[in-house]
């Protein structure tokens, strides 16, 4: 189970295909599309009012990535490190509306390597499962949301949606939780530009060096150890360069 006792070290290891392209992932630079030729920046994605979710789904999200991620001394929790905000951002653009994906039937339930099936889009899903989730859990916890079950229920509810074992009213809980979990790790590692991984906690805590120009200057430098200091997409100089293109 994906919960308060998944170690902070397992998913690090679960997580290494993510880090491939922490410095932004592949749905985030589809969201904000960067111009590279014109040196044009990410819009920084900033807490504050949600664009996507609703105050109620908002919290839902939050105590979702907070027990996925709980906090420790490696790290903040989820929530804390900025993951909700990283999710309602990539669902108010073109990742929520799956973008650039063919969505056209006929559907059916795929082989494990063809990827989703669905006629949902990745908003549609949260947007159906999250109130799915608030029915069941009004009904089942005398009228209580997910976000104010205890840490243990929380747990066990995850777990119900990892295996599938967890029936929402007209939602599969497994398809949503392969998504939440697979934005969950994306906003724990993506460029903070994005709106998660808030100060680069979590590029400091595994000693990744951020989102740097190039190398170049440590190409020789065999067997040596590299002090650099952290830095983001908006941080480090050499990604603003003035536009020399005629």
């Amino acid at each position: 189970m994906i919960g308060s006792g998944f170690g902070r070290r397992k998913f690090l290891i679960s997580s290494i295909s993510v880090m491939a392209f922490s410095a932004g992932s592949a749905r985030a630079f589809d969201s904000s599309q960067w111009a590279l030729a014109w040196n044009q920046m990410p819009a920084q994605v900033n807490p504050g009012s949600w664009t996507f979710f609703n105050p109620d789904e908002a919290a839902t999200i939050e105590a979702l990535v907070d027990r996925l991620i709980p906090s420790d001394d490696l790290s903040p929790g989820g929530k804390d490190i900025g993951v909700a905000v990283y999710i309602d951002a990539q669902l108010a653009g073109p990742f929520g509306k799956a973008a650039g994906l063919y969505m056209q039937p006929p559907f059916a339930d795929g082989l494990p390597g063809q990827g989703p099936q669905s006629p949902l889009t990745p908003a549609e899903r949260y947007r159906k499962t999250l109130a799915a989730l608030s029915d069941y859990c009004k009904s089942t916890y005398l009228g209580k949301n997910f976000a104010d079950l205890p840490g243990a229920e929380q747990d066990r509810l995850i777990s119900g949606m990892e295996s599938g074992t967890l029936n929402l009213a007209g939602v599969s809980s497994k398809a949503f939780f392969q998504v939440l979990w697979q934005n969950t790790k994306e906003g724990f590692f993506a460029d903070p530009v994005y709106g998660g991984n808030r100060d680069m906690a979590a590029w400091k805590m595994i000693g990744f060096p951020g989102a740097r120009y190039d190398y170049s200057g440590w190409i020789d430098k065999h067997n040596q150890p590299i002090q650099v200091e952290t830095v983001g997409l908006r941080d480090h100089p050499d990604w603003a360069q003035p536009n020399t293109q005629s």
